[in-house]
């Protein structure tokens, strides 16, 4: 088991009911604290690939109004998409995903196309429109915001998340103004897959498309921190859970009150046998709560194996990362980090953090469901 500094918090939670995990972790490594002593390897037979499809929104997630708007090849990739789903009611969409950024796409003037794209998580709302690059301000951002709300009759929404930190001053002042809480979070995960498919469908057969142009405003990788006290844990160790488990926490988290988030996978176009085994990590406290609850305020979005620092690398909002934990580098470690990090690419970046008081207990203080994307091409 590898080793982390214990530190101490004041958060408690009366009303919290652990959720159970029923004994279904496969340990990769478990070792006693402040010594690293790898298990017995699982050969790569024994991890099962995924099936992650090749289009990462799935059919059922696109009504056929939007399928005949954008997935015909003879549509004009100029044009603006406006979509409300019928069958959903507007007063119910309080929190959107959005995204205001240049495009590898350039107008009649030679200059970059900036476009504002705007859903919720469902993709019951999307929304299109491109501007110029000379009224990119908080004032058009604003004004973009409420003309959806009067063209959707869908009411101002209570949060928005967001995942360009170049972007943050201009969206801040706009939500500001409208009195909407801004989250900074990578999260946004159906925001995300839709900007890979928009590029595939609409950006690559616009007239103006620019191949192998960058953009503007790259996402941030920084060099990853120091954790937080109240973040750490004492034990942790790399566990596999069959995806019938992961569902029944999914659905634990969804039905209580509970520390932790889940995904859609079915509207995200994600499909997994129920045998499968999804790689997590599994951390131990006697704090397990107040870990939990601390966890539970940040946007958690990914952990990953630095195996050039010997580190797992916790990855919140969106661009913070802390370093979670460290292990002693052998050969024996190396290639547990190794497996780990093959059989989370295996699931198209699936995996989970769990937090318990005890890494034997079948009682679970805190679950996330985590998506690890590659950045989106734009």
């Amino acid at each position: 088991m590898c080793s982390l500094s214990i530190g101490s918090g004041s958060i408690t939670n009366p009303a919290f009911q652990p959720c159970k995990l029923n004994s279904n972790f496969s340990f990769l490594s478990k070792m006693p604290l402040h010594f690293f002593q790898v298990s017995k390897r699982p050969s790569k037979d024994q991890y099962r690939t995924c099936r992650f499809p090749k289009c990462p929104v799935s059919e059922s997630s696109i009504s056929s109004p939007l399928e005949a708007e954008i997935a015909d090849e003879g549509d004009d990739p100029t044009a603006e998409l406006r979509y409300l789903d019928p069958e959903v009611d507007p007063q119910s969409i309080s929190e959107w995903e959005l995204d205001f950024c240049s495009r590898p796409i350039l107008d009649i003037r030679g200059k970059k196309i900036w476009e504002l794209l705007v859903c919720d998580n469902s993709l019951s709302l999307q929304y299109t429109k491109y501007f110029p690059n000379n009224v990119i301000n908080s004032v058009t951002l604003k004004n973009a915001l409420v003309s959806i709300c009067d063209e959707f009759g869908v009411p101002l929404p209570e949060k928005i998340r967001f995942f360009r930190s170049q972007m943050q001053t201009i969206i801040t002042r706009a939500c500001t103004e409208l009195g909407i809480k801004l989250i900074p979070s990578k999260r946004c995960l159906s925001l995300l897959l839709w900007l890979q498919e928009r590029y595939e469908t609409v950006y690559m057969r616009h007239p103006g498309f620019q191949k192998g142009a960058k953009s503007l405003l790259a996402l941030d990788n920084p060099f990853p921190m120091e954790l937080p006290e109240n973040l750490y844990g004492e034990k942790w160790a790399f566990v596999q859970l069959p995806f019938s488990a992961i569902k029944e926490e999914v659905s634990s988290l969804e039905k209580r009150y509970a520390f932790g988030a889940g995904l859609d996978l079915d509207l995200l176009g994600i499909e997994v046998d129920d045998k499968n085994l999804i790689p997590g990590l599994a951390v131990a406290t006697s704090r397990a709560v107040p870990l939990a609850a601390w966890m539970n305020g940040l946007e958690v979005c990914s952990v990953e194996a630095d195996l050039a620092r010997a580190s797992l690398i916790l990855s919140v909002g969106i661009s913070t990362r802390y370093v979670y934990a460290t292990y002693k580098k052998t050969p024996a470690t190396t290639s547990e980090a190794e497996a780990w990090e093959a059989a989370k690419k295996a699931c198209g970046g699936l995996h989970f953090i769990a937090i318990q008081d005890d890494l034997d207990s079948e009682d679970c203080a805190g679950f996330w469901l985590l998506l690890d994307l590659p950045p989106p091409p734009v």
